[in-house]
């Protein structure tokens, strides 16, 4: 197993660990649980960047990337829920939306079509982070200021989350309408 491999696999074991510190209560455990949801999301970048530098990007990269991407939001985000951090309908729109891409994509990949990755998607990737740590660290320190920097955070993540959705479906709309031929 290559660098960028493991790197991945190692944000996939940090799930749940970072599951277990999110869930049990002690003190400063909230930051513990963000620092470690920091680290396991930016192995995402650094795992990519040693497939591309090293030339080992592999299948089995391809696969397990996206899934340990996924894995972790939905991980954090159901976190979220159970701690009454954000309503479960902003979870089911951001999970239920990561299904329906990652569905259009591996659609598409079995023709042999590859649907790439936008920088919507990518402002989506980071709204989501910076939305989530603000939630787990209940918005220090705009909570000083009883701003919820975390709420307002998260509307952004999920208006970047539906349009970077649609955004995706109408970039394969050609292929769609293809298909069903």
């Amino acid at each position: 197993m290559n660098l960028p491999n493991k790197i991945t696999l190692a944000r996939i074991i940090l799930v749940p660990v970072f599951l277990a510190i999110v869930s049990i209560k002690i003190k400063y455990g909230h930051f513990l649980a963000a620092g470690l949801f920091i680290l396991a999301a930016s192995t995402d970048g650094l795992d990519g960047y040693f497939a591309r530098k090293r030339n080992q990007v592999t299948k089995l990269g391809k696969f397990m990337d996206p899934l340990a991407d996924k894995l972790l939001v939905s991980a954090a985000l159901i976190s979220l829920v159970e701690l009454d951090k954000i309503t479960a309908w902003v979870a089911f729109v951001i999970i239920g939306r990561e299904f329906a891409v990652t569905g259009l994509r591996s659609i598409a990949a079995a023709d042999g079509i590859v649907i790439s990755a936008s920088k919507l998607g990518k402002l989506k990737t980071i709204s989501q982070i910076v939305a989530i740590v603000f939630l787990l660290i209940q918005d220090f320190p705009f909570s000083l200021l009883n701003i919820p920097i975390g709420k307002i955070s998260m509307g952004v993540a999920v208006f970047f989350t539906i349009w970077s959705g649609i955004d995706y479906f109408k970039r394969a709309r050609h292929f769609l309408k293809a298909g069903q031929k």
